[in-house]
C-alpha cells in the first residue's frame, strides 16, 4: 500500500516548515519531511537557490537546473510513497520564470496514481514581512520597512492557479491546528484531487 503525500505550497516565511514539523509530530504514520531547505542544503553554491528560485525570471541560466531538481524531488516523493512512507513536502511552486516551465503540472503527472493532498499555505504579506524582519537569517530573506518587489512577486505568483485540496492561513491557525486540518482532509480526500486536475492542465 502506498504512503500518503502532503504537499505544502506557499511563499517563503509562510510557515510551511513549521506545519510540516507538526504533521510529522502529530499525525499517525511513517512520515518523512522533505522540500526546499533540505534539497538546498545538499546543493553546490552555483545551483543555489535551486527550486527556491524566486519569481521574476532573473536567472534564466539556472532554470534548466530548476526543472531537473524538481524532477528529482518528485521522483523521490514517488519512490518513498511507493515504498509505503508518508511524505510531507514544503515547496513554493510558481511559473513566473523567464518563460513558463509548467513544473507544477509535470510534477502532478509524475505522482499519477498516488494519494496526494495539495495544501495552499497562505499568509498575509504584512505577517510575511514581520517574520522576515524578525529573522532575516543573515540577509538571506529580503526585508525592510516597505514590501520589496521580490516579496510582492512571491505573494502574487505562488498561489496561481490556486487549485488546492485544502487551504490554511498560518496567521490564523497554529502549526498544530493546520496539521489537524490536514489530518481531517486526509481522512476524507476530495475527488478528483487537485493534483489530478492539475495533471490534466
Amino acid at each position: 500500500m502506498s504512503g500518503r503525500i502532503v504537499i505544502l505550497n506557499g511563499t517563503p516565511r509562510a510557515g510551511k516548515s513549521s506545519i510540516a514539523e507538526a504533521v510529522v509530530a502529530r499525525l499517525p504514520g511513517r512520515w518523512v519531511s522533505i522540500g526546499v531547505d533540505r534539497m538546498n542544503a545538499a546543493l553546490p553554491k552555483d545551483l543555489l537557490p535551486g527550486i527556491g528560485l524566486r519569481p521574476g525570471g532573473e536567472r534564466p541560466d539556472l532554470e534548466p537546473a530548476v526543472v531537473r531538481l524538481y524532477g528529482e524531488l518528485y521522483g523521490e516523493i514517488a519512490e518513498r510513497a511507493g515504498a509505503g512512507e508518508d511524505v510531507v513536502v514544503d515547496v513554493g511552486h510558481h511559473d513566473w520564470y523567464s518563460r513558463p516551465l509548467g513544473i507544477l503540472a509535470a510534477s502532478a503527472r509524475r505522482l499519477h496514481g498516488l494519494p496526494v493532498l495539495f495544501v495552499g499555505v497562505r499568509c498575509p504579506i504584512e505577517v510575511i514581512m514581520a517574520r522576515r524582519n524578525a529573522d532575516p537569517q543573515g540577509g538571506f530573506y529580503v526585508g525592510g520597512d516597505g514590501v520589496p518587489e521580490p516579496v510582492r512577486r512571491w505573494q502574487q505568483a505562488v498561489h496561481q492557479p490556486g487549485i488546492y485540496d485544502l487551504e490554511v492561513d498560518s496567521s490564523v491557525l497554529t502549526p498544530h491546528q493546520s496539521a489537524e486540518a490536514i489530518a481531517a482532509a486526509l481522512a476524507s480526500p476530495p475527488r478528483p484531487s487537485a493534483f489530478e486536475r492539475l495533471a490534466q492542465g
